[in-house]
């Protein structure tokens, strides 16, 4: 098996919204805002190689929305779906499984592509994997959750064939560990890497600085049930050493925690290239 994390950009959103009850004070030392009160946050993607097939687990925001949406999010940076790709030595031809974690825009938007007025699945030869309560969730939104669950993004997923569901059909090469607090069925991909456990976090730890348990995004429908899932994650990952792969982080790729007398806290940073 072989990893690559691959950039899709940086976007940017609410330091309020993105730390929840957490004081200004203190969480703008973690990701300092700009003068709108947004901090920059990335939207990267896993990569992963075993055998014959080639898996790509989450697809940023995507190129397919107007200006006046984009206008929203600050896209910054020069990384881009397709030019990562190209950059490890693959086409969206070459992927065979995109696996959803869940489909709020960030992390579905690059799923669907636009040719001219048409809105196609981007990874033509890929099967496409969700959660069948999560879809359920998306394509009937409630209130809270209306405006990350855009159709454009999810339902030529369907309309094409290609959508898969992990509990009712052969699931992928991996196992997921599922969360309700971000939102329903929330898949985290957990691998076996060189020896190590790997789990790429999604939405649960947006960054190193939401480890401590009370820091939860305000976007979180049930927030309480996040915090207790935190805690059974972390208290695993300390354990067992986990490495945890970071979605939005900014800066960190991934890092390690230990026990403290504080709790759960970071242990060591790194790049998932440090792995070896």
């Amino acid at each position: 098996m072989r990893l690559h994390l691959i950039d899709n950009g940086f976007f940017k959103l609410d330091g309020g919204a993105m730390f929840g009850v957490v004081p200004k004070s203190i969480w703008e030392k973690l990701n300092p805002p700009d003068n709108n009160n947004l901090c920059n946050w990335a939207t990267r993607s896993l990569l992963v190689e075993e055998g014959n097939s080639l898996t790509l687990i989450d697809t940023g925001i995507g190129t397919k929305q107007d200006a006046k949406f984009y206008s929203y999010y600050y896209l910054n940076g020069k990384g881009t779906l397709k030019k990562s790709l190209k950059n490890v030595g693959f086409t969206s031809k070459d992927i065979s499984d995109v696996f959803l974690t869940h489909l709020h825009f960030d992390h579905v938007g690059g799923a669907v592509s636009r040719n001219g007025e048409l809105l196609e699945p981007t990874f033509q030869n890929a099967r496409y994997w969700t959660h069948q309560s999560h879809w359920n969730w998306a394509i009937n939104p409630n209130p809270r959750e209306k405006a990350s669950f855009l159709k454009e993004n999810i339902l030529p997923l369907q309309e094409s064939g290609q959508l898969e569901f992990v509990n009712t059909s052969s699931k992928p090469i991996f196992e997921f560990i599922c969360m309700d607090g971000h939102t329903e069925k929330m898949m985290l991909p957990k691998l076996n890497y060189k020896g190590r456990i790997i789990v790429f976090v999604s939405d649960l730890l947006p960054c190193t600085g939401h480890i401590p348990l009370p820091y939860i995004m305000a976007y979180d429908v049930r927030p309480l049930i996040t915090m207790d899932e935190k805690k059974a994650l972390l208290h695993s990952a300390a354990s067992e050493k986990w490495v945890l792969v970071f979605q939005h982080d900014p800066i960190h790729e991934c890092c390690t925690v230990k026990f403290s007398e504080k709790g759960v806290v970071v242990d060591e940073i790194f790049e998932l290239s440090d792995l070896g």
